[in-house]
């Protein structure tokens, strides 16, 4: 059984990592609501970019546009979104679990063939024990993401694309659904499907708009194919931006949640060896006692 003074050190090194990991819970949480509001804020502009996108997939236009042209895949890129730094759970596992996947799917085109963009430290760190040299990215994306920053990395991927360099591009990214809930998807960038582009919920509320209102007819100067096509770079623009805001507010909530658990295992820890310290020192005690009383009958 260990000393009391062994115990009593273990209790206020448990301690001391519980303040830890209580502050940095703290400012993840913080962290966290910043990262819901810009969700917010962001939210309105890109329903709107939606609704007016719905209203031109119902009229079943003709589109023509150099990113909805589907071509053999010979060379692709996948962009992967993990955070700059670590204890927060499994988030950058999975995400690097799911990025080997892809790329053991496109093996047989080549490593060379294959490039990667990462947004966060931990996957760079990642591809390049991989042997792969990463494509350079924007270090600030991850944590601190913009909309500019996503944007020239939107244009630098669709000029590629336009240019024949890549066939096909994917993306990689948690989606924040709510604090206990951050989904990792795989989705395909480029080329775009025009027939996913609009979400799930936003064909719900297409339907419902169908149901109780008239759908607006717009006007359009000064047609409505070169506004698509002028519209279709802002989606894929506000593609990155989402996911870039969607990736860094689930590595907060998947931090607070770490140490969340963290802290309560400290609690338990401290429990579990008070306990134990007072056990030892009534052991003690008791065989003082006895050693005294024992003397004493001598």
């Amino acid at each position: 059984m260990a000393s009391l003074k062994e115990v009593k050190t273990r209790i206020n090194s448990v301690k001391s990592t519980r303040k830890i990991t209580s502050a940095m819970k703290m400012v993840a949480s913080a962290k966290l609501h910043k990262a819901q509001g810009a969700i917010e804020n962001m939210l309105p502009y890109q329903k709107k970019l939606n609704k007016i996108l719905i209203n031109f997939l119902s009229a079943d236009l003709p589109i023509e546009s150099p990113y909805v042209q589907e071509r053999e895949v010979k060379r692709v890129a996948i962009v992967v979104f993990s955070s700059n730094t670590s204890l927060c759970g499994a988030f950058n596992a999975n995400v690097i679990k799911m990025m080997m996947q892809t790329i053991g799917e496109f093996r047989t085109l080549g490593q060379d063939n294959i490039l990667i963009f990462p947004i966060g430290k931990k996957v760079d760190e990642a591809v390049k024990r991989m042997g792969f040299k990463p494509q350079e990215t924007s270090s600030t994306l991850s944590d601190k993401p913009t909309y500019q920053e996503a944007a020239e990395l939107a244009h630098r991927l669709m000029d590629m694309y336009v240019a024949g360099e890549v066939d096909r591009v994917e993306i990689i990214y948690h989606h924040f659904k709510s604090m206990g809930v951050q989904i990792l998807l795989r989705e395909t960038y480029l080329p775009i499907d025009m027939t996913n582009v609009v979400s799930e919920e936003d064909r719900k509320n297409k339907e419902e708009v169908e149901e109780h209102e008239t759908v607006n007819d717009y006007i359009i100067e000064p047609n409505v194919e070169e506004l698509i096509a002028s519209l279709i770079p802002t989606v894929l623009s506000q593609k990155i931006f989402t996911a870039a805001v969607d990736s860094n507010a689930s590595e907060h909530a998947a931090r607070t949640l770490a140490m969340q658990v963290a802290t309560d295992n400290a609690n338990e820890l401290i429990q579990d060896l008070t306990k134990q310290y007072n056990k030892s020192r009534q052991q003690a005690i008791t065989n003082e006692l006895l050693d005294i009383v024992g003397g004493s009958m001598k």
